[in-house]
């Protein structure tokens, strides 16, 4: 029989998938960040929310302009800091998102070289069968010959 099978794509292959590996890896950290923004995002729409709410009830037990004034400028504040955080979270996404784009298609380009090694192989396996085929046919007419001589 021949040499052992060697992928002629190899190098190029182990290279895709360490940009595969790469890809995937920035993917998941962009998704962490999107999570702990969004996250940030909540906290600060859920604070305002209670905030309000707790205003609300100040309102109706009787509240000095002094802190009327207080309430409304933290409110102004938090809406400044839930603008801002929707940005993040805006960009986050849109990161994210090209990310996961990006693993996507270099994920298909490395299962394109999966498939051609398949099919490569596959040919080396036929090749290697029909040799080995012409090697016993060989084997078996010399049996053949030398019964006939003897």
């Amino acid at each position: 029989m021949a040499n052992a099978y060697q992928y002629r794509f190899s190098q190029v292959m182990d290279i895709k998938e360490q940009e595969k590996n790469e890809v995937e890896m920035a993917y998941k950290e962009s998704v962490t960040s999107f999570e702990e923004i969004a996250t940030h995002m909540y906290d600060a729409l859920k604070k305002k929310e209670d905030l309000l709410a707790f205003q609300q009830e100040k309102m109706q037990s009787g509240l000095s302009i002094l802190e009327m004034h207080n309430y409304a400028n933290f409110i102004d504040s938090m809406e400044k800091k839930i603008a801002d955080l929707q940005e993040k979270v805006i960009q986050a996404r849109s990161k994210m998102q090209w990310f996961e784009e990006k693993l996507l298609e270099v994920s298909l380009e490395f299962k394109k070289y999966e498939k051609m090694q398949e099919r490569d192989y596959e040919a080396y396996q036929k090749e290697e069968d029909r040799l080995e085929m012409i090697q016993l046919d060989e084997i078996s007419q010399i049996a053949f010959y030398n019964k006939e001589v003897w």
